[in-house]
């Protein structure tokens, strides 16, 4: 007899306990050779005071088992509380998200009866970097952070997982015409992998017109790779459009660990009431069985829940007079599932999986380290001042910019408002002042800190600062 494989699971808030309890029964009637060790995460660790929800214990288990199983869990609001699965997918370095969203027609009612899409979303960078500050009164500031490795290494997933899994074509969605530097770096990694692998189709779409091709034609992609809040607000789309959100599954891969979830929240309003659907999380579950290799009993699970599905055989979220049959509790649709353990579907397409179909994460080592000219150019300092100062502002700049600077541009949220600004323009109390060099010259960071203290001297408070350079004597900053 095998040896059960250890993983690591948690039940979670709101409905996570009641879907987790069935998705553990559905998995022990199959015999899924599993060991589960339990840890407490969430609301609870929250209230004891753990700011990122998860004690020191709970991370000594999922660094030992490896593989993590994680119902929704409930995330304070404000206070400055860090999300857990940020946390936990930053961490353990779990930086591909995978969603697929499949119809199930004519079982279940969806106005896309041919789709059948994955979702591969970058996990640990962008906006989800959690690294925020309010600036002034008025203003707060969120940091998006990206790196050459971080795309490049999504990238390369998502033509392994299409290779893989006998898909056509990757496409990806960024926003390079607005976010030159940011979506472009991710847009110029996608290129350069894609030559990598010329069986697969590739194609790129600008993320809001990508977005309303998913929701309007989603049988129109196979693949779709992109940015961390791209593929999360994305992905909650072509799962809603399958049918519900409540059917979709999720895997976060990393080199060493792994966590497997449903792509819903807790839903506390439903809580303890016996409606939740526990059918994203088992989906997750199959997803975790197929990367450990358990891909018979992953495939009896599966096909024994699209035969329930089949049967009309649905839980409240999915329930319509015309395709279902029986409108069941949480605990009846998990009896469903179990009674059909070893059958499966007439008429959608019984699964039949192989192993290494979540692609195997070792070939994703940091690549060549891109080196460049870099010269620095001028810089941008930002001050608190109230929505009326610009004249006070232009005065003290130009005062306190020295010989080696020029005063060259002032915007506010981003829009130039000295020189040539225009009057119907709104400020708020947030404002950059560009410094470049003159003559064109480079600079030293000492003569920045010169600046500084001349510009201190003045009647404006500093803020923040950004140095402005030029790479390969190119400009890598966003013009004024």
């Amino acid at each position: 007899m095998s040896k059960n494989i250890p993983i690591t699971i948690a039940k979670g808030d709101g409905i996570g306990p009641e879907i987790m309890q069935a998705t553990l029964k559905i998995l022990e009637a199959a015999e899924a050779p599993l060991a589960y060790q339990e840890i407490e995460i969430g609301e609870k660790v929250y209230c004891r005071g753990e700011t990122t929800g998860i004690g020191e214990s709970a991370w000594d288990s999922l660094r030992s088992t490896k593989i993590f199983l994680k119902a929704p869990i409930t995330t304070p609001q404000g206070g400055g509380v860090k999300s857990l699965n940020v946390t936990i997918r930053k961490k353990l370095g779990l930086f591909a998200n995978v969603r697929p969203c499949v119809s199930y027609y004519p079982f279940i009612f969806t106005k896309h009866p041919d789709m059948n899409l994955v979702i591969v979303r970058e996990n640990e960078e962008g906006l989800y970097g959690g690294i925020e500050h309010q600036q002034t009164d008025e203003v707060t500031q969120c940091l998006r952070i990206i790196t050459r490795p971080g795309c490049e290494r999504i990238c390369r997933y998502a033509f392994e997982y299409a290779t893989q899994n006998n898909r056509k074509k990757v496409t990806c969605f960024t926003k390079d015409n607005i976010m030159k530097l940011t979506d472009g770096m991710f847009h110029e990694a996608f290129d350069k992998v894609a030559k990598d692998f010329p069986e697969i189709e590739k194609e790129h779409w600008i993320i809001d017109i990508g977005t309303a091709l998913v929701a309007d034609t989603p049988e129109k992609f196979d693949v779709i790779v992109m940015a961390n809040l791209y593929g999360d607000i994305v992905s909650d789309v072509a799962a809603q459009i399958t049918g519900s959100v409540g059917l979709c599954g999720s895997s976060n891969i990393g080199q060493d660990c792994s966590m497997f979830e449903a792509i819903h929240g807790s839903a506390p309003t439903i809580a303890n009431k016996n409606v939740a659907n526990p059918s994203g999380l088992l989906l997750g579950a199959i997803m975790m069985l197929v990367h450990i290799e358990q891909v018979e009993v992953a495939a009896k699970i599966h096909n024994a829940w699209l035969k329930t599905i089949e049967d009309g055989i649905h839980t409240s979220d999915i329930f319509t007079e015309n395709q279902s049959k029986q409108e069941v509790s949480t605990e009846q649709f998990t009896k469903a599932v179990i009674e059909r353990l070893g059958d499966g579907p007439a008429k959608l397409t019984p699964v039949i999986y192989e192993t290494g179909k979540l692609a195997p994460s070792t070939i994703y080592s940091r690549p060549e380290k891109l080196t460049y000219e870099r010269v620095l150019k001028g810089v941008d300092v930002f001050f608190y001042a109230s929505p009326d100062a610009l004249q006070l502002l232009v005065q003290q700049a130009q005062a306190h910019a020295g010989n080696e600077f020029v005063l060259k541009a002032i915007t506010n949220r981003g829009v130039q408002v000295w020189p040539n600004g225009l009057p119907e323009t709104f400020c708020s109390d947030h404002w950059r002042c560009r410094f470049k060099a003159t003559k064109g010259t480079s600079l030293s960071i000492r003569s920045i800190v010169n600046l500084l203290g001349r510009l201190a001297e003045g009647e404006l408070e500093i803020i923040k600062t950004e140095n402005l350079y030029y790479f390969d004597d190119k400009p890598k900053y966003s013009l004024a």
